[in-house]
């Protein structure tokens, strides 16, 4: 049962479509003249050197046009004169009955190709390669030799160019008697009952044969497109797979829509069906042909969006989201106008006063939406080159804070003060932003100021204690862990500490950095001095003076260091090195996070 209502509901779909385009084009040839009236009157305004043309054959397309209507009410007197012919062919051959053989001609082996193709102007195509007084608007096929149906401009009694099927092209068209036994086969199949009773010049038998030949039409094409598709899921694995299973799904309906197209248009000429009927509908297929193609785009659009969104949900980049649908929609826009523009030329309204319209209104709706503009293709850069994340702890400017949103128009950060600040996507784009959220280590580097009461192997003392808690701790990196003796300042001796702690976020720095300034600063109390006082501070106490035992134990060492060569100044041997490896415990004895063995 499903197999029967999936093609069965698409049919539907299409069917509908067709209608309407068939109702949009007109069923009698009325609309059309009208059409060709207005066009004629336009290019009357413009060029008023001559009246309009009472046959209408001002342009290649209101001459065919003219022609086949004259065919269709039987008044085949007008049709010739849609007909060049040549001074030998007027002595031997009726007007009359060479354009009823030229019908003939188009009925069994001939097309005309779809009005929107034929040029609708007074001078006709000029780059074809014919010439410029020739156009092309369809083909034959005489004793199984094809050949182009040519119009050719001529000049009227009035002055004013005249376009008529040309003499070269007259004269290709077989004579009567030699096709007068031909019978289409779909006369052959229809009742004597549909073959009597016209429509629009038309036997009523070639009407129903078009309706039957759309069905079949799409039956046939929804049979090859499914076959197909079952077949490439079978042979090919990646078609199960996301985006390829997406894309191929896409493919599915367009296809049977331009197949049905091709198979109709093929079939309904070799059937036999009228020139009348198949040019009525020339410009329905060549709608539903475009509109395949646009369909086709859309839905591959839509595939390929949605797995990029599914990809976006997944990593959390709601930013990426907002964007990816704001471009969908703008890329649905630009579809269905370009849809409407191409449906609007096919059935003969001329398009260009509005493309000027709508070029002059987009210039103005640029520069009235330019910083909207600029903010969009700021959230694009954003978005792109993603310097900043939804979470990422950053500085951008002047403003310090957490990544809260990315939006399309701006970008929302929390203050440490724990307020909004809204940037616009444009002003933040152009800023210098300072990521913190990516980096791997965090820098430790104070400068410890020693009195100046401190002794060199006092100093030397500390270079060696301190760099040993670097080299000992085990969230410090070792490489480049130093520490060295760097200025005599006015107030002080300055140390200066340069390492890097490995931690995952900023709170286990802060806990590390505590820990080493505790560690250090028992070092530097245990070596005997102190941290220097400001000389700008004025600190009134009884000096207590340095501690001389101390000072004697921390010389007494430094002499043990010189007598057994194991002075680690200026660095550290490998092996030293690798004997203080991790030989602090962290964190400290009695921490609440100390495990118990």
């Amino acid at each position: 049962m499903p197999y029967i209502r999936k093609p069965f509901r698409g049919f539907l779909y299409f069917c509908s479509v067709l209608l309407l385009l068939f109702l949009a084009a007109g069923a009698p040839a009325t609309a059309q003249e009208e059409a060709a009236d207005t066009t004629e009157a336009a290019q009357a305004d413009v060029e008023p050197s001559w009246p309009m043309d009472s046959l209408g054959r001002r342009t290649p397309r209101s001459a065919v046009e003219g022609f086949i209507s004259a065919v269709a009410n039987e008044n085949y007197d007008k049709a010739a004169e849609y007909l060049r012919l040549a001074p030998s062919l007027q002595e031997n051959l009726d007007g009359a009955e060479l354009a009823r053989a030229l019908q003939r001609l188009l009925d069994q082996n001939g097309k005309i190709y779809p009005y929107a193709l034929i040029s609708n102007d007074t001078n006709g195509v000029q780059d074809d390669g014919l010439g410029p007084n020739l156009d092309r608007v369809g083909e034959a096929t005489v004793n199984g030799e094809t050949f182009s149906l040519i119009l050719e401009k001529t000049e009227g009694p009035d002055g004013g160019p005249v376009w008529k099927f040309s003499s070269q092209t007259v004269q290709r068209i077989p004579f009567q008697d030699e096709e007068e036994a031909f019978v289409p086969l779909v006369s052959q199949l229809s009742p004597s009952v549909l073959e009597d009773n016209k429509w629009g010049g038309v036997p009523v038998g070639h009407w129903l044969a078009i309706l039957l030949l759309v069905v079949v039409a799409y039956l046939l094409a929804w049979g090859i497109v499914s076959l197909a598709l079952y077949l490439i899921r079978l042979s090919w694995y990646k078609v199960r797979e996301e985006p390829t299973a997406g894309i191929v799904k896409a493919f599915a309906l367009p296809l049977r829509i331009y197949f049905t197209v091709w198979i109709f248009v093929v079939a309904s000429q070799q059937v036999g069906i009228s020139i009348i009927v198949r040019q009525r509908f020339s410009e329905i297929t060549l709608i539903v042909g475009v509109a395949a193609v646009l369909l086709l785009v859309w839905r591959l659009l839509d595939a390929i969006t949605q797995f990029v969104q599914r990809r976006l949900l997944h990593r959390n980049n709601m930013a990426g989201v907002s964007a990816l649908l704001f471009l969908r929609r703008a890329a649905k826009v630009a579809l269905v106008v370009l849809g409407v523009i191409t449906l609007l030329d096919s059935i003969g309204f001329d398009v260009t006063t509005g493309l000027a319209a709508l070029g002059i209104g987009g210039i103005a709706l640029a520069l009235g939406a330019q910083k909207t503009v600029e903010n969009f293709v700021g959230s694009v850069t954003l978005i792109a080159d993603q310097p900043v994340r939804v979470g990422d702890f950053c500085k951008a400017g002047d403003v310090v804070g957490t990544v809260e949103q990315i939006g399309m128009r701006s970008t929302r950060i929390r203050t440490l003060e724990r307020t909004i600040v809204t940037i616009p996507n444009g002003e933040l784009s152009s800023l210098k932003i300072e990521n913190y959220a990516h980096r791997d280590r965090f820098w430790f580097h104070p400068t410890f100021g020693l009195r100046f009461e401190t002794t060199p192997d006092q100093i030397r003392y500390l270079l060696v204690e301190l760099r040993s808690i670097l080299y000992a701790h085990p969230k410090v990196d070792p490489s480049p862990a130093r520490i060295r003796f760097v200025k005599i300042g006015a107030d002080s001796l300055n140390l200066e500490v340069f390492a890097y702690v490995n931690a995952i976020d900023f709170d286990e720095f802060l806990e590390v950095q505590e820990d080493l300034y505790l560690r250090m600063m028992d070092v530097v109390e245990a070596s005997g001095t102190g941290f220097a006082f400001p000389s700008q501070t004025l600190y009134i106490a009884r000096d207590q003076g340095l501690s001389k035992e101390k000072s004697e134990e921390a010389e007494e060492q430094v002499q043990k260091w010189r007598a057994a060569n194991d002075v680690q100044i200026p660095k550290f041997t490998p092996e030293r090195i690798q004997s203080l490896r991790n030989t602090i415990s962290y964190p400290s004895n009695g921490s609440s996070l100390q495990k118990k063995g």
